[in-house]
């Protein structure tokens, strides 16, 4: 039987007296035996809400009750029946897998056969039985998560809160903790999963909207998106660049939303308004405009009134460029070994000038170690890495000036300021006088820093970090640009806004080096490359790699479908 597991009435939270509050009057209810979506943007008071609930912060109005208890005066028996996955790794790094797992056991007073059942069935579940020795700060991304929901695991709760749990982790692995969720909630279990995936919204029987610590929208997903039917168009048989047609397309009045898809153009008509034709956004001759089913995706966007306006800075901010040289980014037999393991091997692509090429694969795949060896950052073991024509291991310098990189955490100095940050990566990149002035400038106006230039770097916002890394990657006007996992974590609409300046970017020539476990993002790229043992089992266009997956049962299959069909036909031909 379901039971109400938290009673929110009116509840609000500010951090500054004068604030805006976190979370603002909001009033809803979380039910057992269920998963609840908690969906917005950046900033919106998700993490806020969960910390609420878990009792590590206090209201400042309204009525709280969770699993029966007031967070103020029963946090002990509160912290009993809810555990909680923070957002960040929340675990020690310089204790293993199985020592994290044994402290959670000894907080959580698991012993005996119980404790045993647990570490086996949750090293089973995250595949970290190879590495229980190995330090927790030693592990990807992704392996962290892992381990963060298994530590929060080791005693069943009434109530699991996530806060973002599949951030950085690979589309394998997501189905997999969706199947463990499932079995909680098949066990009456509540969960609470806060994500920036809304194909995950999706899945969820119900979902609580915010945005400015207000609640938009409570309830189903299906009945949000319903309400988009006959406004989502999808643009086919395109003759012309895609990313131009999207940018003709989002500077009418009734096109409130738009993103690539493939070899298409996905876009969202605002309430009353028409489909632009063909012709209207210089699609081509031979292109049709259909009607599609909407995604949630779509209808949170319409929610939050659509996405970004007006065109990148970076349109006019790049001169265009021509390279004498088929290849601007190269691997030929590429190979990197770290002792008795391989990481890479055998991996051989070419990318051309004004090319958007993806790198996508399961965690611990091998993709960062590739990126690392195409930017210099890491020595291959065997063949030869190019940028813009020159072999990194013999003019690695040379290399690094004519490229940017934006590595997959927060890589900036986060004790240093956005202004010192700023001025750090302009001497990095040997920018003086006039033109270090210029590039300072410019930078701050093309994202919108201005207003955060004295505050220091870690306490900005996720978008805003991301603006500041971009912008510190591209203050030089670099050739070649290296995104890994560049918007991890990151709500749509701060997505289409980071997108909308790569496409301006690669319109002027620039090519873009890209690895993501977005699977949506991935069909924003020319050609993916799927990375599986260290090793590229399959290259194309996403639709290409779509087709592949058509079948059995898959008449309309998704680049995840793909993905999944591909890893797993790789794992009967080579099995380990």
């Amino acid at each position: 039987m379901t039971e109400t597991l938290v009673r929110i009435d009116g509840v609000t939270k500010r951090f500054l007296e004068n604030g805006s509050p976190a979370v603002e009057a909001l009033t809803t209810q979380i039910k057992s035996g269920q998963v609840t979506g908690l969906v917005g943007p950046d900033g919106a008071g998700k993490t806020t809400l969960l910390r609420l609930i878990a009792g590590l912060l206090l209201i400042d109005d309204g009525t709280l009750r969770v699993c029966g208890y007031d967070p103020k005066t029963h946090a002990a028996p509160l912290h009993r029946v809810v555990a909680y996955m923070p957002q960040r790794f929340g675990l020690y790094e310089d204790l293993s897998v199985i020592e994290n797992l044994e402290l959670y056991a000894d907080l959580r007073s698991v012993i005996g056969t119980e404790r045993d059942e647990a570490f086996a069935r949750l090293l089973s579940f995250t595949g970290l039985e190879p590495f229980t020795g190995r330090l927790a700060g030693a592990l990807s991304g992704g392996m962290k998560q892992k381990l963060g929901l298994a530590c929060a695991l080791i005693k069943r709760p009434r109530l699991l809160l996530l806060d973002e749990p599949s951030v950085g982790v690979d589309p394998l692995s997501r189905r997999e903790l969706w199947r463990l969720v499932y079995e909680l909630v098949d066990q009456d279990i509540g969960v609470v999963w806060s994500t920036a995936y809304l194909d995950e919204a999706e899945r969820c029987a119900s979902v609580l909207l915010l945005s400015e610590g207000k609640a938009l929208y409570q309830g189903p997903p299906q009945a949000l998106t319903r309400s988009l039917e006959g406004r989502t168009f999808l643009v086919r048989n395109i003759s012309g660049e895609r990313r131009a047609v999207l940018a003709r397309a989002l500077e009418r009045p009734a096109v409130i939303d738009g993103v690539i898809q493939g070899r298409s153009v996905r876009l969202v008509i605002g309430k009353g308004g028409v489909a632009p034709t063909p012709g209207d956004i210089g699609a081509g001759l031979e292109a049709v405009v259909t009607v599609v089913s909407p995604r949630f995706e779509d209808a949170f966007m319409d929610l939050l009134g659509g996405g970004p306006r007006g065109r990148s800075p970076f349109a006019e901010a790049y001169a265009p460029r021509e390279h004498p040289i088929d290849s601007v980014v190269e691997a030929q037999d590429l190979g990197r070994r770290f002792g008795t393991f391989t990481a890479a091997e055998g991996i051989h692509f070419r990318v051309k000038q004004g090319e958007i090429f993806s790198l996508i694969g399961p965690n611990g795949a091998g993709k960062s170690t590739i990126f690392k060896m195409l930017c210099g950052l890491l020595r291959p073991t065997s063949g030869t890495a190019r940028v813009v024509g020159l072999d990194l291991a013999k003019a690695p310098s040379e290399a690094r000036a004519r490229l940017g990189y934006m590595a997959q955490k927060f890589s900036l100095y986060g004790d240093l300021s956005v202004r010192q940050n700023l001025e750090f990566f302009a001497g990095v990149y040997g920018l003086g006088g006039r033109q270090r002035r210029d590039a300072l400038k410019r930078m701050v106006e093309n994202f919108a820093l201005g207003p955060h230039l004295d505050v220091d770097a870690s306490t900005l916002p996720l978008g805003f970090k991301q603006r500041l890394a971009l912008a510190c990657a591209v203050m030089h006007n670099p050739d070649v640009l290296f995104l890994d996992e560049p918007t991890s974590g990151v709500d749509p609409r701060t997505r289409r806004e980071f997108w909308s300046h790569i496409n301006a970017m690669v319109a002027n020539g620039v090519t873009v080096m890209v690895t993501t476990h977005f699977l949506d993002e991935a069909e924003y790229c020319d050609r993916t490359a799927l990375v599986y043992r260290g090793r590229i089992i399959a290259t194309g266009a996403p639709d290409d790699l779509k087709e592949q997956a058509r079948g059995a049962g898959r008449s309309d299959p998704t680049l995840e479908d793909a993905f999944i069909a591909l890893v797993q036909a790789d794992d009967r031909e080579s099995p380990v």
